[in-house]
């Protein structure tokens, strides 16, 4: 007799390894590209203030970071979405977080500030956000590291 799932006589099933490496495939690829939207979203130039009661943040598609980075010597901040600096002005940088938004009710955007960043800059960050959608919130931890 043949079959697909081994012979009666042997006593021993055929395992299909096709399928499973298809399915590891997928789930490869799909890990993949969730994990490298979520890294290049955060700046390690920037050190985020220290708050004891933060929550640690689910992933939500909803969600883009804007980092705020503070050059000390220079005394200028610098805009980052999307592993892109922005300086001076921010037209453009509107402009990308809106098509990111769209239409989206849900669309937030989260600042992740450092902690040396003067207010006026934090501010200015909150006003360049606000173009593009009504919520905004801030990044912090709740452990100094």
């Amino acid at each position: 007799m043949s079959g697909g799932g081994g012979s009666i006589e042997s006593g021993e099933p055929d395992f299909q390894i096709a399928p499973m490496i298809d399915v590891l495939l997928v789930m490869l690829v799909f890990f993949v590209a969730i994990s490298t939207t979520q890294i290049d979203q955060v700046d390690t130039r920037v050190r985020v203030p220290v708050a004891p009661d933060s929550a640690e943040r689910k992933p939500d598609p909803n969600q883009v970071l804007l980092n705020v980075i503070w050059k000390e010597k220079e005394q200028k901040v610098i805009l980052n979405y999307a592993g892109r600096d922005f300086e001076g002005q921010h037209e453009e940088l509107v402009e990308m977080l809106q098509k990111r938004g769209g239409e989206n009710p849900k669309f937030e955007i989260i600042i992740r500030a450092d902690r040396d960043t003067p207010a006026k800059e934090v501010q200015a960050a909150i006003s360049v956000a606000s173009q593009a959608t009504a919520k905004v919130s801030f990044a912090t931890v709740n452990r100094a590291g």
